[in-house]
């Protein structure tokens, strides 16, 4: 069967791969393709339909009529209900070899070039506990599961600490075990719940913009110390050195506390002022022999471990010699710069965010790095004709732009100046595979690397080796 136009449904789908978002990808016995929430490669199922894009139905899965050989059971009780970890239900094997299948056929599809060589993707070693940096929100208002109310219980509890629903903007779901990141993060979450319970601290109304305790983030490094960051939605400064106090008697390994007063009607507190309270201003940690000091509004490679492999194989594909002179475009707090810069004669860092670049300074420094320069300026504005006379034409450039890809200007500027060798990062196989493919005029896709750095979730990097031709 296929679809039924009048209810609009569909049957029989067949899914067969992973797409953008959690969504699956699969076809029904008359080749029409949908795309789904819910479902997993091997799954047949019934959908219903709530919407065409360019043609391509989307929906969800309504019924299950073959389940797929290659489901597990989830291993987290909040599987399925924060939006996190979507892929957990399905064997690793699989999902690496969905994320490996993503980039294969983005090269394909959109650059329309081969690889000269395509490397297997890099698994990951930790399945849980492998994010060195998770954010949590606080609510009035606790998403209430099916299973409560099919249970006809009394809902007492309405507040919560934890993750935002997906597609409920103003409801969290409560967390008690998330296995994304080490157990502190637990330990200190589960504390700051009971302990704000118990005193009857007010969580923050998102609907009405009030309210005091708004959201906390808890970074950590290899070695189990903890950066955590209180964010509240308004100053009341007995109640905040209250929480305080509480959690430095009761968890030394946060060696590094911050609060900030966002009163705003948007969460992002990356244009507001951190106020240092507690311990060391920057946590410490290590990728390859770089000593990193990462600040509460830093951007920072979340997983550590494979961040380093990461770093790596982009190092490797380089091939970098001591004469050479590199740029690292949207290079953040130069985490690739400095872990390169040993490599080269020189090289020189653009990220748009000031805070980064004067982090990037700061490490550089930590470390005794004295070849390295870095500005702060979008790579579009700064990589000019101008910028190239004053710090010489680059033997290498590397690239890891943010999920948009890069600027048609930046990579006109790229074929302009004709490189002799990009090494192109990516966290969006199909925007890297965009620019590639408009490099292609000039380059060839030497050799592509897919690395999985977040198990059970949709999102592949892949680093790319272009060469002129």
């Amino acid at each position: 069967m296929g679809r039924n136009r009048r209810s609009k449904t569909a049957s029989d789908i067949k899914i067969s791969g992973i797409a953008d978002k959690g969504m699956s990808v699969g076809r029904d016995p008359e080749g029409t393709v949908y795309f789904l929430q819910g479902g997993v490669p091997g799954d047949t199922v019934d959908a219903v339909i709530t919407k065409k894009k360019k043609g391509v139905p989307f929906g969800f899965v309504k019924e299950i009529k073959e389940y797929s050989p290659d489901r597990v059971d989830p291993f987290c009780e909040h599987f399925g209900v924060c939006g996190g970890c979507k892929w957990q239900h399905l064997d690793y094997k699989i999902q690496v070899e969905q994320k490996e299948k993503q980039v294969r056929d983005s090269i394909r599809r959109i650059a329309k070039v081969e690889a000269g060589e395509f490397l297997p993707i890099l698994q990951n070693e930790k399945l849980s506990f492998y994010r060195n940096k998770l954010e949590y929100s606080f609510s009035n208002k606790r998403w209430i599961t099916e299973e409560e109310v099919a249970s006809g219980k009394e809902i007492i509890q309405t507040k919560a600490l934890g993750f935002h629903r997906p597609g409920v903007f103003d409801k969290i779901v409560d967390i008690e075990t998330c296995h994304l990141q080490n157990d502190s993060s637990n330990k200190i979450r589960n504390f700051i719940r009971d302990l704000t319970a118990e005193k009857e601290f007010g969580y923050y109304d998102i609907r009405a913009n009030k309210g005091f305790l708004r959201e906390m983030v808890v970074r950590s490094n290899r070695d189990g110390k903890i950066m955590l960051i209180l964010i509240f939605g308004k100053r009341e400064k007995e109640k905040i050195n209250y929480i305080t106090e509480k959690l430095i008697e009761t968890f030394p390994e946060i060696v590094s506390l911050f609060h900030i007063i966002n009163t705003k009607m948007n969460s992002s507190f990356y244009d507001l002022e951190p106020e240092h309270i507690h311990g060391e201003e920057y946590l410490t940690e290590r990728l390859g022999e770089v000593e990193f000091k990462i600040g509460p509004k830093s951007f920072f490679q979340t997983n550590t471990l494979q961040a380093e492999n990461l770093f790596k194989i982009a190092r490797d594909f380089a091939d970098i010699q001591p004469e050479d002179n590199v740029y690292d475009l949207y290079t953040g707090l130069g985490s690739i710069a400095l872990f390169v810069a040993d490599q080269c004669k020189s090289i020189v860092g653009i990220e748009e965010i000031e805070e980064a670049i004067d982090l990037a300074r700061i490490n550089a420094d930590h470390n005794n790095i004295t070849n390295s320069t870095f500005y702060a300026g979008d790579v579009k504005d700064l990589l000019t004709d101008a910028f190239v006379e004053k710090h010489g034409k680059a033997d290498i450039i590397i690239t890891d732009p943010p999920r948009m890809g890069m600027h048609p200007e930046v990579v006109e500027m790229f074929l302009k100046l004709e490189t002799p060798k990009i090494v192109y990062i990516s966290c969006n196989p199909a925007t890297q595979a965009r620019d590639i493919g408009i490099l292609s005029e000039k380059y060839t896709l030497e050799k592509i690397q897919p690395v999985d750095m977040f198990p059970h979730t949709h999102h592949v990097e892949s680093v790319a080796l272009l060469k002129l031709k």
